[in-house]
């Protein structure tokens, strides 16, 4: 197989690679507007907890540089823009120009109108010198990269030495019974909610469907450490069905 016909997945679909990136912007394209209501309904709520804990665990502080990848309607860019102050800086990026617009909007309606940079960009070929960044931070953003070991290893490239990144994503979930349940909200409940509050049935079906082809905690440490990552470890939230990773450039 040549590179031209290599394929990867988009949700359980294998697509050619060159595909992937186009089909989950038109994802996003079609969600942008009612991503953060879908975010409440869907977690009830929980993933604004999930959000603040991953900023606890960045020990982020005062005065320092944060890129929220995929950072969407910015939620964590808020977050984190309250804690670096006047003296620091957020880059929120996505590579989907429709939910970045929607986020550059959302944080100015909230006030924040300075210390905070805005970029489309790919999280695969990160367009910032080496030694940029004292956080990463990609929050439900890497599921949907096509080359994953591209994206961390770029991550690594721009972070500071003794910077860290921090990667909050769906995960696996632990136990059999609980396993059983979320596989019937994941595949029954969550696309009649895409399709009665989004008015997309199938854009919500491949958010299920993109969780499942995830890597799983053990995995994705490995991938971390594979890309140059030191002292890689995770924490599960809510029994696995988020999981945050933490590793250091040293």
């Amino acid at each position: 197989m040549t590179d031209t016909d290599s394929t990867t997945h988009f949700g359980f679909r294998q697509v050619p690679e060159g595909e992937k990136a186009r089909l989950v912007r038109s994802v996003f394209d079609s969600v942008a507007g009612k991503y953060d209501l879908m975010n409440d309904l869907m977690s009830l709520g929980i993933h604004r907890i999930w959000k603040r804990i991953a900023l606890q665990l960045s020990h982020v502080r005062y005065g320092e540089q944060v890129l929220d990848l995929a950072g969407g309607t910015g939620d964590m860019t808020a977050l984190f823009r309250e804690r670096v102050g006047d003296r620091g800086g957020v880059v929120l990026s996505d590579i989907n120009a429709e939910m970045l617009t929607r986020g550059r909007d959302r944080l100015i309606d909230e006030g924040v109108t300075s210390g905070v940079a805005f970029a489309q960009i790919d999280a695969e070929k990160l367009p910032f010198p080496d030694n940029t960044f004292d956080c990463v931070c990609i929050a439900f953003g890497l599921r949907n990269v096509t080359h994953k070991e591209e994206a961390l290893k770029s991550m690594r490239r721009v972070l500071k030495p003794g910077g860290r990144v921090i990667v909050l994503e769906f995960s696996e979930v632990q136990g059999a019974l609980l396993k059983k349940t979320y596989d019937l909200y994941s595949f029954k409940l969550l696309p009649l909610m895409g399709r009665l509050v989004a008015k997309d049935e199938d854009s919500y079906r491949y958010l299920a469907e993109s969780i499942r082809m995830h890597p799983n905690q053990e995995t994705l440490k490995q991938m971390m450490q594979g890309a140059g990552f030191e002292r890689c470890e995770y924490f599960n939230l809510t029994h696995g069905v988020v999981a945050i990773h933490r590793g250091y450039k040293l």
